[in-house]
């Protein structure tokens, strides 16, 4: 039988060709690769007597001409499947770029390392070797988390974050609290679910609104999404840090916080209160009638919000 969640697969990389990127494939040391759709007009297909698989791609205009804008997915879904409604909202004004993190799509590490620190190293790594120098990080959930280690160790690169549904580190007492809150005994059973009821479960948490889909479609869902089990369970083992080990970051970058303000993992009180830690720099905006997945279940408003944040903060650099 066919999976439909596969077989919606190519029509969803149809479209991202459609609205501009494509996927290209980077070496970031020997060991590790780390998929990321770059802007086509970056790149041109290899010579077909190569045996480069159709996924690589030569690099050709190094620099980007527009805003740079790296759209840093989430821990349920890669980087398309998660930005599938901003992708085509923002190519037209910035040069987009959607990685596929460690374990997810098609990047893989030999690494050890699970923290959200080599991610971020990672990730820069191969953004410097696509010859981006300046960019704004979109971080959604664990995505968020490597956005601000990216803006935290990396400040000549990242002029700017906006974050969605995260937080600055997941600290023991966050994770059991969250936990506690959600009625589950792990963030592996939250977020790596292995039935179909415990995809619904997190569907059920995950989104304000009540979404329906037949049993088969959570099953198909399971099957293409959660793949890299052990790697995956071994990458929110690394993400939790003990409470004493945690000091704020002062950011020198802009930070906008774009939340759902009916989001149930991480609540609207931990925007604010993170928003008072950051200072300053920090902005906070809510959107109503959405939770955690605040970009898939309300796009429009999103894709508005956040054009108007990038459109501010480009302004300011001009008048700079």
């Amino acid at each position: 039988m066919v999976n439909l969640v596969a077989a919606q697969k190519p029509l969803l990389r149809g479209l991202m060709k459609m609205a501009g990127i494509r996927p290209h494939i980077i070496e970031i040391e020997p060991g590790t690769v780390m998929n990321i759709w770059v802007p086509c007009e970056t790149i041109k297909k290899p010579n077909k007597k190569s045996k480069k698989s159709t996924t690589e791609y030569q690099i050709t205009k190094p620099k980007p001409i527009k805003p740079v804008v790296v759209l840093v997915h989430g821990f349920a879904a890669e980087g398309i499947v998660t930005w599938q409604f901003q992708v085509g909202s923002l190519a037209k004004k910035y040069s987009i770029y959607v990685p596929d993190l460690l374990f997810f799509g098609g990047s893989t590490t030999d690494s050890p390392d699970r923290s959200p620190t080599f991610q971020a190293e990672c990730l820069v790594k191969g953004l410097r070797k696509l010859g981006i120098e300046k960019c704004t990080v979109v971080g959604f959930s664990y995505g968020g988390m490597v956005a601000f280690k990216m803006a935290e160790m990396y400040p000549e690169l990242v002029e700017a974050v906006v974050v969605s549904g995260s937080v600055l580190a997941m600290t023991d007492s966050i994770s059991n609290e969250t936990l506690q809150s959600l009625g589950f005994p792990s963030s592996s059973q939250l977020l790596l679910p292995n039935t179909v009821n415990e995809c619904k479960a997190l569907l059920k948490v995950a989104a304000h609104k009540k979404l329906w889909f037949p049993d088969r479609l959570h099953k198909d869902f399971l099957e293409v999404m959660f793949n890299n089990r052990k790697e995956r369970g071994e990458l929110l083992e690394g993400l939790v840090v003990s409470n004493k080990d945690i000091a704020i970051p002062k950011f020198v970058q802009r930070i906008h916080l774009l939340w759902g303000e009916n989001d149930q993992i991480f609540k609207l009180e931990v925007a604010q209160n993170m928003k008072e830690q950051l200072g300053e720099k920090a902005t906070f905006e809510g959107i109503k009638k959405a939770g955690h997945l605040v970009h898939i279940e309300r796009p429009c408003v999103y894709n508005r919000c956040l054009k108007k944040f990038l459109a501010s903060l480009h302004a300011d650099i001009i008048q700079a």
